[in-house]
C-alpha cells in the first residue's frame, strides 16, 4: 500500500491543548521530521537498507517508511488552515514587541499574512547544490557517498606505526569511518580521510550538549505599536528611494542562513522527534561535524595508560604530521561569480570578503561564522567594530594635528626660540659638545608644537572617553551576536576538561557541584605552587626586558659624544636626533628578538600550571604573552616619557651613571619630540613586520610547497585535501597572535595619545589593511582551522579595560610632566604679562622662553670662556644669594602638575563611569526577546512531549487525550 503526500495532509489534525500557544502549531516541515525521526536512527550511513512496500513521495526523492507508523504519525500534522489561524509570521527581519500577558491571546493582535510559502523545494535545491559542490571538489570517500569531515596526515617512513594502528582501531571502535589514500605528489605522504556516521554524530552531539534547531521562531507585535510600524514602513520606502550604501554587501549573493530563525535546544536522541530533520546529511553543519570529530580525536587513546591519549600528543611525537578539516573546495573559479554563482562557501568568501577590492565593504559575519566557526567570527566582528570606532578618533586626532600646523607659525614660544640668535645653550655633553645657539632648535620647536598645543588636553580626554564608549558598545554588539548565533547558554553546556588535565589528575576526583558527577580535581596546594612558579617566571622575563632597556640607555650615553664629534656635518649638527634614531632601531631589534623567546617561555609556564579547560589555558597563555610583549614594547617609551632628562642635575654638577657617563638631557625644545619619534618608528616598523609575517611569509612558504610538487602534476589533478596539506597551518595558539597585535596597537592608540595624536589615524589605516589581509590569509593561505565556538573575545576584553584605565593615568602624566603645558599655564596666569590683568591670548606667553631658561657662569666649566649660558630648568642665577637652587616658580609648577594629575584623573574617570552606567550591556528589546524565547522554548518542549506521548498511545491502542494523564 502506497500513501502519497497529498493523502497524508488530508488526515485529521490535532487541536491544540489548553497549554499550547497559537505560535506552537506544527508546520509541515516539522511534522514531517516527526514522522521520520524514528527511522533516522535505524539506518547508518554507508549501509543499504532493503526497500519496504511503503514509499513516501516527496518533491525530490522517495524514502522508504513504515506504513503503519506513517499513518499514525500523520495525525500529528496540522493543516494549513490551522496554521493560518494560529501561527504568527515567521522571519527574522520582523520586529519583536510584546507587552501583553502570555496567558491571554487575541487573534486580532496577530500579524497578518502569517503563513509564508512553502520553501521545501528551495531548501532541497540548496542542499542538493551543497552535495554537488562537495562531490565536485572531491570531498567524498571513494564510494562517492560519505563526506570527508577530517583529514589526518602521516609519513610512511615514520616507524611509530603501532601507535597509529592502535589509535585508528580505537577511532573505528568509537564509530568513525576511515579511508587511507596516498598523496599524488609525494608517495611517502599518506592521508587518512575520516567520516562520522549519523549514529555517532547523534551520540556525541548529545554528549557535548550541542544545541540544534527544533522549531521556527514566531514574532509578536502589539496594537499600540501599529503606528510605529507604519512609521517604520514609511522610512523603509524612503530608504528604497535613496541610493544604496556602497559599503553594504549585496545580500542576494549570500545563502539564506536560517539558523537564527529557529529555536534551539540541547540535542537528545531520546527527544529526536523535537528537532527539524529534513535531511540528515545537512542537519549537522560542517563546523559541528568537524568539532565532534576533533573532540573524538582528542579523547581517543593510542596506547595503554591514562596519559596516552589525544591527536595533539601524536602530532608532537611525530606519529602524525597534521590533522585538519578540509576546505570546501577551491577559492577561485574560471567562471565569473555574477553569472554562474559561487562554487562553494570558500569561493563566496574570497569573492565577497577576502579580495582587496572589497576593502570598503562590510564583512559577511554570518557566512564567516558558518565557515570558520563562532570564535573566528567574533574576532572579525570585534576587529571590524574596532576599526569603525577608530574613524572618529582618527578625525579628531587629525584635526588636533592640523590645528598645530595652522597655528605653528603664530605660536609665541616658537617665535621666541626662532628669534633667539644671541642666546647660547650650555653644552649637552662633556667633551665634544660646544655652545649652541637657541635659534638652531627652531625646527624642533615647531615640530614639537604640532604634538604639544592647546588641543592636547582635549584630545587626551576625548580618547579616554572614546575607549570607554568603544568597549561599552562592543558589549552590546557582542550580546546581539551571541543571541543571533545561539551562544547565550553555550559555555555552561559545552566546556569540557583538557585531556592533559584529566591525565594528570585522574586519581584525584571530586564531585562537580553543577553536574553532580565526579571529575578530576587539582588540589589547592598543587595549584598555588604551580602558580607561584609561573609568576616567578613572568617576573624574571620582565626583569630581562628592563635589563635590555637599561642596555639601550647605556648605549645612548656612550654614543652620544661620538655622534657629537662625527665628521659628517649633518650628524654633527643633529647628533641628538641621530642618537635617538639609532637607539630606536636597536630597541626594535631587541623587541623582535625577545618576542621569539617569549612565546616558548609563556607556553612552558602555561603548561606547567595545568589549566582545567581550553578557555582557561588560552586566557592564561594570552595574559602572559600580553604582559611580556607590553613591557617589551613600552618600557623604552615609558623611560623617554617620564625619566629622560629628569635627573641630570645642572651644569657644573651633573649626575653620571657609574661616575663615568653623564645622563642624557632633553633637546632644548623639550623631550616630547623624542617620545614622538620612539612611538612613530616602533609603531610603523612593527606594523610592517607583522603584515609581512602574516601574509608575506605564508605566501613564500606556499609558493615553495607548490614548487616542490612534480612538474608533470597539475593542480587540477590533486585532490582538495592534498591542496590543503600544501597550505600553511594556522598558528597552534589560534587567534592569540591576531588579538595580541590589535590589543598592543590599542595600547599605542590610547596610552600615549597625548604625545602622538596621529596614532589613531595610523591604526585605522593599518586595520583597513589588516581585515582584508587576515581574510585573505584565512581563505587562501591557511588550512581550514577548527571551527571552534566562543561567547566573547575572552580575557582580551579585561585587558582592554585595563589599558583604558592605564591610558587615563599615563596621559595625565604625559601632559603634566613630559609636555610644557603646565609650565606655560603657570607662567601665563602667575608670572606672565597677563597675570595681573586677567587676560588671555598669545601675548600672555610673551617672555616665556627666557623665563624657562636658567643662567650658568661659563667660567665654572673650565672651557676658557666667559659669559653666561642657558639651560632648561628653574634654578637661581649665579649672582643670587642661593645660586643654582630651585626657585619658587619650580615649586609652583610642581604643585600645578600634581594638581592637574589629580583633577584630570578624577574628571575623566568620573565621565567614564557615568558613560558606562548609561549604556546597558544588553539592549532592552534584546533582553525582553531572550526572556520571551526561554518561556516559549519551555512551552514548545511541553507540546512536543505531549504530541509524542499521544503518538505512542495510538501505537498501543489507548485513547488519545489532549492533556497529560
Amino acid at each position: 500500500m502506497n500513501v502519497s503526500k497529498s493523502e497524508i495532509t488530508k488526515e485529521t489534525s490535532l487541536k491544540p491543548s489548553r497549554r499550547s500557544l497559537p505560535c506552537l502549531a506544527q508546520n509541515y516541515a516539522y511534522s514531517k521530521s516527526l514522522s521520520q525521526s524514528t527511522s533516522l536512527f535505524q539506518s547508518t550511513e554507508g549501509e543499504s537498507q532493503a526497500p519496504t512496500s511503503v514509499t513516501l513521495i516527496s518533491a525530490d526523492k522517495t524514502e522508504p517508511v513504515n506504513a503503519e507508523e506513517d499513518k499514525k504519525d500523520s495525525l500529528l500534522k496540522c493543516s494549513f488552515a490551522d496554521l493560518s489561524d494560529f501561527c504568527l509570521a515567521l522571519g527574522k527581519d520582523k520586529e519583536y514587541m510584546d507587552d501583553s500577558e502570555h496567558a491571554n491571546y487575541d487573534r486580532s493582535r496577530l500579524i497578518k499574512d502569517s503563513v509564508p510559502k512553502d520553501n521545501s523545494e528551495s531548501k532541497a535545491k540548496l542542499s542538493k547544490n551543497d552535495m554537488n559542490y562537495i562531490a565536485s571538489s572531491g570531498l567524498l570517500f571513494k564510494d562517492g557517498k560519505k563526506r570527508i569531515d577530517y583529514i589526518l596526515v602521516y609519513r610512511k617512513s615514520n616507524i611509530q606505526y603501532d601507535k597509529r594502528n592502535t589509535f585508528e582501531k580505537n577511532l573505528r571502535a568509537e564509530g568513525l569511518m576511515l579511508e587511507k589514500e596516498p598523496a599524488v605528489a609525494n608517495p611517502d605522504i599518506m592521508f587518512i580521510k575520516i567520516h562520522i556516521p549519523w549514529d555517532t554524530l547523534c551520540k556525541y552531539a548529545e554528549r557535548l550538549n550541542i544545541r540544534m534547531p527544533f522549531r521556527k521562531k514566531c514574532y509578536y507585535t502589539d496594537r499600540r505599536n501599529k503606528s510605529m510600524g507604519s512609521v517604520q514602513n514609511y522610512f523603509r520606502r524612503i530608504k528604497k528611494w535613496m541610493s544604496q550604501n556602497p559599503m553594504v554587501l549585496d545580500k542576494s549573493a549570500f545563502p539564506n542562513l536560517q539558523e537564527s530563525d529557529c529555536y534551539t535546544g540541547p540535542f537528545s536522541r531520546a527527544r529526536i522527534h523535537h528537532f527539524i530533520i529534513n535531511n540528515k546529511d545537512t542537519f549537522f553543519s560542517n563546523a559541528t561535524r568537524s568539532r565532534i570529530v576533533y573532540h573524538m580525536l582528542q579523547h581517543t587513546k593510542y596506547e595503554n595508560g591514562i596519559s596516552k591519549v589525544g591527536i595533539c600528543k601524536l602530532i608532537n611525537n611525530g606519529s602524525y604530521i597534521a590533522a585538519f578539516p578540509p576546505h570546501e573546495g577551491a577559492y577561485k573559479s574560471s567562471q565569473p561569480i555574477k553569472t554562474h554563482g559561487p562554487q562553494n562557501n570558500r569561493h563566496l568568501l574570497y569573492e565577497r570578503w577576502a579580495r582587496w577590492g572589497m576593502w570598503y565593504k562590510h564583512q559577511p559575519l554570518d557566512l564567516i561564522r558558518l565557515y570558520f566557526g563562532e570564535k573566528i567570527g567574533l574576532y572579525f566582528a570585534w576587529l571590524g567594530w574596532y576599526t569603525g570606532m577608530l574613524i572618529p578618533a582618527a578625525l579628531v586626532g587629525l584635526c588636533v594635528f592640523f590645528y598645530g600646523i595652522f597655528t605653528m607659525n603664530g605660536s609665541q614660544v616658537s617665535q621666541e626660540i626662532c628669534k633667539a640668535t644671541e642666546v647660547f645653550m650650555c653644552p649637552l655633553c662633556d667633551k665634544n659638545c660646544s655652545l649652541q645657539r637657541l635659534n638652531e632648535s627652531c625646527i624642533y620647536a615647531k615640530v614639537t608644537y604640532l604634538f604639544d598645543n592647546g588641543g592636547t588636553v582635549f584630545f587626551a580626554i576625548f580618547m579616554a572617553i572614546w575607549a570607554t564608549v568603544f568597549l561599552e558598545f562592543w558589549k552590546r554588539r557582542r550580546s546581539t551576536l551571541t543571541y543571533t548565533w545561539d551562544l547565550i547558554e553555550w559555555e555552561e553546556e559545552e566546556e569540557t576538561l583538557r585531556p592533559q588535565f584529566e591525565a594528570k589528575y585522574y586519581k584525584m576526583e571530586r564531585v562537580n557541584p553543577i553536574s553532580g558527577k565526579p571529575e578530576p580535581h587539582q588540589p589547592s596546594s598543587d595549584k598555588i605552587t604551580r602558580l607561584l612558579v609561573s609568576i616567578s617566571g613572568i617576573f624574571f622575563m620582565i626583569s630581562l626586558v628592563i635589563t635590555a632597556v637599561f642596555a639601550v640607555v647605556v648605549y645612548r650615553l656612550v654614543v652620544m659624544e661620538q655622534f657629537a664629534s662625527f665628521k659628517w656635518n649633518f650628524i654633527k649638527q643633529h647628533w641628538q636626533f641621530a642618537t635617538s634614531a639609532a637607539a630606536v632601531c636597536i630597541n626594535f631589534v631587541i623587541i623582535m628578538a625577545l618576542n621569539l623567546a617569549y612565546e616558548k617561555i609563556a607556553y612552558l609556564l602555561t603548561n606547567l600550571e595545568y589549566p582545567r579547560t581550553e578557555s582557561e589555558w588560552e586566557n592564561s597563555f594570552a595574559l602572559k604573552m600580553f604582559l611580556f610583549q607590553f613591557v617589551n614594547l613600552n618600557s623604552s617609551i615609558f623611560y623617554i616619557a617620564f625619566f629622560l632628562g629628569r635627573f641630570v642635575g645642572h651644569p657644573g654638577n651633573y649626575n653620571k651613571l657609574f661616575n663615568r657617563w653623564r645622563l642624557e638631557e632633553c633637546h632644548p625644545s623639550g623631550c616630547l619630540i623624542d617620545l614622538c619619534l620612539q612611538m612613530g618608528v616602533i609603531m610603523f616598523l612593527k606594523q610592517i613586520w607583522n603584515n609581512f609575517m602574516e601574509l608575506g611569509y605564508p605566501l613564500i612558504q606556499n609558493w615553495w610547497s607548490r614548487h616542490k610538487i612534480k612538474r608533470g602534476i597539475q593542480d587540477a589533478s590533486i585532490p582538495q585535501w592534498e591542496n590543503d596539506w600544501n597550505l600553511q597551518p594556522m598558528n597552534i595558539h589560534g587567534l592569540m597572535d591576531e588579538y595580541l597585535e590589535m590589543v598592543l596597537q590599542f595600547g599605542f592608540t590610547t596610552i600615549f595619545v597625548a604625545a602622538f595624536p596621529l596614532a589613531p589615524l595610523l591604526a585605522l589605516l593599518n586595520n583597513i589593511i589588516e581585515i582584508r589581509l587576515d581574510a585573505y590569509k584565512f581563505v587562501t593561505q591557511w588550512r581550514r582551522p577548527l571551527p571552534a565556538r566562543a561567547t566573547d573575545i575572552g580575557i582580551w576584553y579585561g585587558i582592554l579595560e585595563g589599558i583604558g584605565i592605564l591610558a587615563v593615568i599615563t596621559n595625565a602624566f604625559v601632559i603634566a610632566i613630559t609636555s610644557d603645558y603646565i609650565p606655560r599655564f603657570v607662567y601665563e596666569y602667575k608670572y606672565g604679562p597677563c597675570a595681573s590683568r586677567f587676560e588671555y591670548g598669545e601675548n600672555c606667553l610673551k617672555g616665556y622662553v627666557n623665563n624657562s631658561l636658567s643662567f650658568f657662569d661659563l667660567s665654572e666649566l673650565g672651557m676658557g670662556k666667559s659669559g653666561y649660558c642657558r639651560y632648561r630648568d628653574y634654578r637661581g642665577p649665579p649672582w643670587s644669594s642661593k645660586p643654582y637652587e630651585f626657585t619658587l616658580q619650580y615649586w609652583h609648577i610642581l604643585a600645578a602638575r600634581l594638581a592637574f594629575i589629580i583633577v584630570f584623573e578624577h574628571l575623566v574617570f568620573g565621565i567614564k563611569s557615568f558613560i558606562a552606567y548609561l549604556i546597558p550591556d544588553v539592549p532592552k528589546n534584546l533582553y525582553d526577546r531572550i526572556r520571551r524565547e526561554k518561556y516559549l522554548v519551555q512551552e514548545m518542549m511541553y507540546e512536543a512531549e505531549l504530541e509524542h506521548l499521544q503518538q505512542q498511545r495510538r501505537k498501543s491502542g489507548h485513547p488519545v487525550h489532549h492533556e497529560w494523564p
